[in-house]
């Protein structure tokens, strides 16, 4: 049992997915030898080596081995070391969500400068409300639509990866934060959603190993329920 446990938190190789007992062998300090997969004999994470920009460019990309490097190896997502993380994740995902609402719903209140503070404390709180309620929706169904379309086992352990490695490659969020400072047309946010969406669907692929479609299909439901929430909560259109 005790070496079941062991075997499922090894490191995966980056290249075709399976576990390695470990990436490299350290000789002295900074002199390190990469160790190759057993099944596809090509080294198994080669990202050790790689400068921080040079990895966000291929998960930029979307490439798979760059996802099993961040979700498998840095993050380790199949080990109980991930709680902070989540749960850290969930909340930045929340306030990005939040600043993403209230930025399309000031743009269409450009002229009401005089709101009081009262006023203000209240649509803050309204729109904080909104994008947790609408983060509750989108993670029930998209945990939902795991269980059911990928036919998951609904262990707490599987679901956790799930949710981690979705909501970690949400990470094309911060753009948003680039609004504070610069003003953007609305398209902006869509162009960001639509990029976060297909960030998630690689993700979603690399943890779960199943079809892209069937990614899309998860990711997309969960999406919809999320933007519709929002809509009749906001009571827009």
């Amino acid at each position: 049992m005790d070496g079941a446990k062991s075997e499922e938190e090894w490191p995966r190789c980056v290249g075709c997915g399976r576990r390695v007992k470990t990436l490299f062998v350290q000789y002295s300090p900074g002199n390190i030898r990469l160790m190759k997969c057993d099944d596809c004999k090509a080294v198994a994470d080669p990202y050790i080596e790689c400068e921080f920009m040079i990895i966000l460019i291929d998960l930029i990309l979307h490439k798979t081995r760059a996802y099993r490097h961040l979700l498998f190896n840095k993050l380790r997502i199949y080990s109980s070391l991930d709680k902070g993380i989540l749960v850290l994740s969930i909340l930045m995902h929340m306030v990005l969500d939040a600043f993403r609402i209230s930025f399309s719903r000031g743009n269409k209140a450009d002229g009401d400068s005089s709101i009081s503070t009262i006023s203000g404390i209240f649509n803050c709180g309204k729109v904080m409300g909104v994008a947790l309620l609408g983060n509750i929706i989108f993670m029930d169904v998209l945990l939902l639509e795991v269980q059911i379309i990928l036919k998951l086992s609904f262990e707490t352990i599987r679901y956790r990866e799930v949710l981690l490695a979705v909501i970690i490659s949400s990470y094309f969020k911060l753009f948003l934060m680039a609004m504070m400072v610069w003003e953007f047309p609305l398209s902006v946010i869509f162009i960001v959603e639509i990029f976060v969406l297909s960030s998630n669907i690689v993700a979603l692929r690399v943890v779960t190993e199943f079809s892209k479609a069937r990614c899309f299909g998860v990711c997309f439901g969960a999406y919809a329920a999320k933007y519709l929430t929002e809509c009749w909560l906001l009571g827009t259109p």
